[in-house]
């Protein structure tokens, strides 16, 4: 067994040379363990190594050589274990030392001691266990400090599909690259666009978010680029705009789709060159401003409508973020009910409240159309209604029509088993080409019942197969349904 460290192992002794150091550093070398020498430690002010040349990198672990002498005669040492106990592990090497000095050692912060015959086999399994320990600890100091900052950020989830993205929220922080944000109306993408503001080095800098769908279409050109007074009629005063606004820091356009063609063509060259005019101003204007975007709708489906620009698609589109849905998350319900619970007892200066089994049930069978958003309504809404620390069922108030709390076993498990098919079947087709009897064969089914299946949900192999995204309906038209029926059987 060999352990390799990106930092190397101190050893530390007043008589460098000797045959005990000798022997600890040969029988690390051997086991590949990066290793230094140093005659004595040295510490600044602080109690911390000094960046000297043996120091540039903090070392892993220190291995410390003492003898009785030392122990009797040179009280210094004592004070070297304490101030580094709680970032790097320290070892003694206690040479013809007792059990009160090895215990006094110990109370000192000293990690572990070795003594002789240093060995192999006694040397190796504390420096491994320390090493590994140090790692451990590191990696999950830095994991908490990620989940602490997300908290602080508002973004609060365990589930691996809301992970999977946000994990890569620091990478996509770290440069000016575009990013576009999908995903259904309440799941956070406005949290998200921030959150990679702050995360930036923009972050001292403006956000200024802007909903291109709540402005008027007349007033979206000037909402963003700003007008001159007397450029139109109503201009009564000068409006530098959001993108002036903006500048140095981040700009975020959601539901980006809501821009009009000419509204889209001066957009895409303010990302080309980063300059911009204003509504009746012949003067050009810089910006440094990056862009985030985000959407609701499938903006590929609006380029093929010709209702989006193709350029600008891609130019916003660098990397993309696609949040799930709050049903897909079923395992944050809970957590981000007891969230939102903590924050609005606050807000309302109430004791903390905590949910029943029942209104917990209730939380989890709900569908959560309106997502995120919905969950924390019906928790703020919850916390006023609560007149004890217990929210119950009747303090959460959800659409009856659309909860499925009220369905039988069998009612509520027929309606998870046609969500799974259709998603699934959606996803086999598209994966295999629009295929039918390649998706067949990799679903382990005959190609007639894979057939059924499709005809029963309604799904458009024709469109899956061309290439286009998802296409779905529930309950078509009657005229839609002859078609569908047509287009099966030519099939």
């Amino acid at each position: 067994m060999s352990v390799s460290s990106s930092a190397p192992v101190l050893l530390v002794e007043l008589i460098p040379g000797s045959p005990p150091l000798t022997a600890i550093k040969s029988i690390l070398e051997d086991a590949n363990i990066e290793v230094v020498l140093q005659n004595r430690l040295c510490l600044n002010e602080d109690g911390h190594l000094p960046a000297d040349s043996n120091s540039m990198l903090a070392p892993s672990l220190i291995i410390h050589s003492l003898d009785q002498g030392m122990l009797t005669h040179d009280a210094s040492w004592r004070r070297y274990p304490a101030p580094l106990s709680l970032d790097v592990p320290f070892i003694v090497a206690a040479q013809n030392v007792d059990a009160a000095q090895i215990r006094t050692i110990l109370e000192l912060g000293a990690a572990d001691f070795i003594t002789p015959p240093f060995t192999a086999a006694s040397i190796l399994p504390r420096v491994w266990r320390l090493l590994r320990q140090k790692a451990v600890s590191a990696e999950t100091n830095v994991k908490l400090q990620e989940k602490l900052a997300l908290q602080q950020l508002g973004l609060v989830g365990e589930s691996p599909s809301f992970l999977e993205e946000i994990r890569k929220l620091r990478l996509v922080a770290r440069c000016d690259i575009r990013v576009m944000i999908e995903g259904e109306t309440g799941t956070g993408k406005e949290l998200i666009a921030r959150a990679v503001h702050y995360l930036s080095s923009r972050s001292d800098r403006p956000f200024v978010p802007i909903d291109c769908g709540a402005i008027p279409p007349g007033l979206t050109e000037s909402e963003l680029f700003g007008h001159e007074r007397g450029a139109f009629t109503g201009a009564v005063a000068k409006n530098p705009g959001l993108i002036s606004a903006a500048d140095q820091g981040t700009l975020f356009l959601d539901e980006v789709d809501a821009l009009n063609l000419t509204v889209q063509a001066k957009l895409l060259r303010f990302l080309q060159e980063m300059e911009y005019r204003s509504l009746g101003s012949s003067k050009i204007k810089k910006a440094d401003v990056r862009v985030i975007s985000a959407t609701n709708r499938n903006l590929k489906e609006q380029v093929r409508n010709n209702e989006f620009r193709e350029d600008l698609y891609y130019r916003l589109n660098v990397v993309q973020l696609r949040l799930p849905g709050l049903r897909d998350r079923s395992d944050d319900v809970i957590l981000l009910a007891r969230h939102f619970a903590d924050k609005y007892a606050a807000r309302f200066h109430q004791p903390h409240r905590e949910f029943s089994r029942g209104a917990l049930q209730k939380l989890l069978l709900y569908q959560w159309p309106g997502n995120i958003r919905e969950l924390e309504n019906v928790v703020e809404g919850a916390v006023a209604l609560c007149d004890g620390p217990i929210i119950r069922v009747a303090d959460l108030l959800l659409p009856q029509e659309q909860s499925p709390d009220q369905l039988s076993f069998r009612e509520a498990k027929a309606q998870m088993v046609n969500e799974f098919e259709r998603k699934y079947l959606v996803r086999l087709v598209r994966a295999c080409g629009g295929n039918v009897s390649e998706a067949a064969r990799t679903a382990g089914k005959n190609r007639r019942a894979l057939w059924s299946l499709i005809r029963k949900h309604e799904v458009d192999v024709r469109e899956l197969r061309d290439g286009l995204s998802e296409t779905i309906t529930r309950k078509p038209s009657v005229a839609g349904r002859a078609r569908k029926k047509c287009f099966t059987k030519s099939l």
